[in-house]
């Protein structure tokens, strides 16, 4: 999903099924950066990112993070919205994940050295998921 200013990209490597990524367009490495017009339409657009996952992944809850700055964990410099959908008993506790993530080898939400999807598994989700998005009118908006 995409428009003008902000874009919707599905993580290679999700911390849970339908791990998404919003990102503005214009480079801003922190979030303290974004301008107030910009600020809110992010918010707005991950909103409507997050209606399209839960749908998508018949999800009943969703996680929002946004690691800003190295000592949060960021780990590529430009400002983005991590978005999680959840489900009733997909970890033991529901804020396991992240308890999982600190406990990993490289404590970070970003990791590079999580488990990547198969190339074609990624496009199949990605293309599942603006097809779902055109249909509820999210794409463009």
């Amino acid at each position: 999903m995409a428009n003008a200013r902000f874009l919707a990209l599905h993580n290679i490597a999700p911390v849970l099924p339908g791990h998404a990524l919003v990102v503005p367009r214009r480079h801003a490495s922190s979030i303290l950066a974004i301008s107030d017009d910009d600020f809110s339409e992010l918010f707005i657009f991950a909103r409507m990112v997050t209606h399209v996952l839960m749908e998508v992944f018949s999800a009943d809850g969703f996680d929002w993070t946004i690691q800003d700055g190295v000592s949060a964990g960021q780990t590529v410099a430009h400002a983005h919205i991590h978005v999680i959908p959840r489900h009733l008993g997909d970890l033991p506790d529901p804020g396991d994940w992240y308890p999982l993530l600190v406990a990993s080898e490289t404590r970070q939400i970003d990791s590079r050295h999580r488990q990547r999807l198969d190339p074609q598994e990624h496009a199949r989700i990605t293309t599942h998921l603006k097809a779902c998005a055109e249909r509820i009118g999210a794409a463009n908006s």
